[in-house]
């Protein structure tokens, strides 16, 4: 009779780190903002073309990682892309055909506040797409990001997961503030009540659509403050430029970790 082979027991998440004072926090938010300034100028000098794609579940801290990003930044060659419903017209386009007119050109920084990924999300959870069509994205998703990057432009893909309270808290605080209406939306309303299909669906999009020329990285992103300047952080590793500290710039890995299918047994992304 066959042994069975044991299954390695999965890791236990990493303890997060304590979260930070205001000061802290600012202090060094101003010290990468300056070097986000810097990469800007190589970015510029070199004719470089940077994409970068932000994913996560509604209230996950998207927009409050791109306000920092680009704060400081030169609005010509800095674009964020946040597109809304697509009208009839698009809806009878080839999917990913709104999408590539913003794709950044030389010198140029663009911002994606959800993309493409769309379909692999929301539409899938909510039936705004049938089997057919999703299966396509999923087929079609690794060849178009294998085309994007090997064009030169880099390709970097975020997902900020937070825990099922915390997204409650954060769309109850949404619905109170009169200066945050604008973010309130349909979607929002059923978002923890469909938690588990969403939690489903990014688990298929993480584990089908992370390739090496496009990987996945992953932000744990309950704390406002350690996610934005960790995908900043990660940005600046990332990418070569001059003027940057000889010692480097790294994220903290019990924040931004790269994606890879032990993180969904070990308990890192919320279920």
């Amino acid at each position: 009779m066959p042994k069975t082979r044991k299954t390695k027991p999965a890791e236990e998440p990493p303890e997060l780190p304590p979260e930070l004072s205001h000061k802290e926090y600012k202090d060094e938010l101003y010290r990468l903002q300056v070097e986000l300034v810097k990469l800007q100028r190589d970015i510029i000098a070199k004719d470089r073309k940077v994409l970068v794609i932000l994913e996560g579940r509604d209230a996950a801290g998207k927009d409050g990682v791109v306000k920092r990003i680009v704060q400081h930044l030169s609005p010509r060659e800095t674009r964020v892309v946040a597109l809304g419903k697509p009208s009839d017209r698009q809806q009878s386009e080839w999917y990913f055909q709104r999408y590539t007119e913003h794709l950044p050109a030389a010198q140029e920084l663009v911002l994606f506040n959800r993309s493409w990924y769309n379909r692999a999300g929301v539409e899938r959870v909510m039936g705004f797409c049938d089997n057919r069509q999703y299966e396509r994205f999923m087929m079609s998703v690794p060849q178009f990001e294998d085309m994007i990057v090997g064009s030169g432009i880099m390709l970097m893909k975020y997902y900020l997961d937070i825990s099922k309270p915390e997204q409650k808290k954060r769309l109850d605080d949404r619905r109170k503030d009169p200066l945050k209406q604008w973010k309130i939306s349909p979607i929002d309303e059923v978002a923890i009540e469909h938690w588990k299909d969403y939690s489903k669906a990014r688990d298929a999009m993480l584990g089908r659509t992370h390739i090496e020329a496009a990987p996945w990285s992953v932000v744990r992103a309950d704390s406002k403050r350690h996610a934005r300047l960790n995908i900043i952080r990660d940005l600046l590793c990332r990418i070569g430029y001059r003027g940057k500290p000889k010692d480097g710039i790294h994220p903290d890995h019990r924040i931004l970790m790269r994606f890879e299918p032990a993180l969904l047994q070990a308990g890192v992304l919320a279920k």
